[in-house]
């Protein structure tokens, strides 16, 4: 139940609507690793390596088939290697929904991420606005708060406002 718990919580896997665990062969499993592995095979087959690999594949198979002894050859150079386009057909049936699967969970990836992001934006956004508030809150608390210079001149004039009264002390009595 909790590793269930733990694929819920999970931001960089779309979410399913089960639980993304199945009871196979005795044990549980994860459904998303069907998933993987076509994101992997899709991974493998945009690299140049592939290309390569499957270029070097195709031209020994021609070869082999071309020039090995006529009883050796499995594939027939007269029938345009017939074979050979039967599993480069399949291979290219395969791999067309296996890329497309791949491209739906990096869609649901991508849907995930852009929710983040726009969640993360809202909370910049709200703290922005608080931070300005508070800026401006301190400006107006700073703009009416006593200078210095004011406190000065006001002690100055209290000051000479007790002198005078002092002195019109003295002059009464």
């Amino acid at each position: 139940m909790a590793r269930a718990d733990r694929n819920e919580n999970r931001f960089d896997a779309p979410k399913d609507r089960r639980s993304g665990l199945s009871f196979r062969g005795g044990r549980w499993e994860s459904r998303d690793r069907f998933g993987r592995f076509t994101e992997g095979i899709a991974r493998a087959m945009g690299t140049p390596w592939f290309l390569f690999i499957l270029s070097l594949f195709v031209i020994a198979w021609m070869l082999y088939n071309t020039f090995a002894p006529q009883g050796w050859r499995f594939d027939s150079q007269a029938l345009g290697f017939t074979v050979l386009t039967l599993i480069l057909s399949l291979q290219a049936s395969y791999a067309a929904p296996l890329i497309l699967l791949a491209q739906n969970r990096q869609d649901d990836r991508d849907r995930v991420q852009i929710e983040q992001d726009r969640q993360r934006a809202e909370r910049n956004l709200a703290d922005t606005e608080y931070l300005a508030r508070e800026v401006v809150a301190l400006r107006l608390a700073i703009k009416d708060m006593a200078t210095k210079d004011f406190i000065r001149a006001e002690l100055r004039a209290l000051l000479e406002e007790l002198d005078g009264e002092k002195e019109r002390d003295e002059a009464g009595s």
